[in-house]
């Protein structure tokens, strides 16, 4: 595995906190910045492109569909929606 070095700036309070961390567990605190980015990184990514689809949809950049055009493809009604909604489908 190839690693790459990555230099940040973090808050005191955060960098205390990573650093109490790392001294009670005797690993080093990149560890716990590695097991962070690995558990973490998909999420943000996930978020940040939902944000992105968001805001081109908001400028019209991203066609969109209509509810009604969705149930027509599915073969549905809004009543049958809103029995399915409330559970009596």
């Amino acid at each position: 595995m190839s690693t790459g070095v990555l230099s940040i700036r973090l808050p005191h309070e955060l960098k205390h906190r990573l650093d109490a961390l790392s001294a009670s567990t005797g690993r080093p605190a990149a560890f716990y910045v590695r097991e962070a980015l690995t558990e973490h990184l998909g999420e943000l990514e996930h978020v940040y492109t939902l944000r992105a689809e968001a805001e081109a949809v908001r400028s019209g950049k991203l066609e969109t569909v209509g509810l009604d055009e969705v149930l027509a493809d599915l073969g549905m009604t809004r009543d049958e929606l809103d029995d399915t909604a409330l559970g009596d489908a």
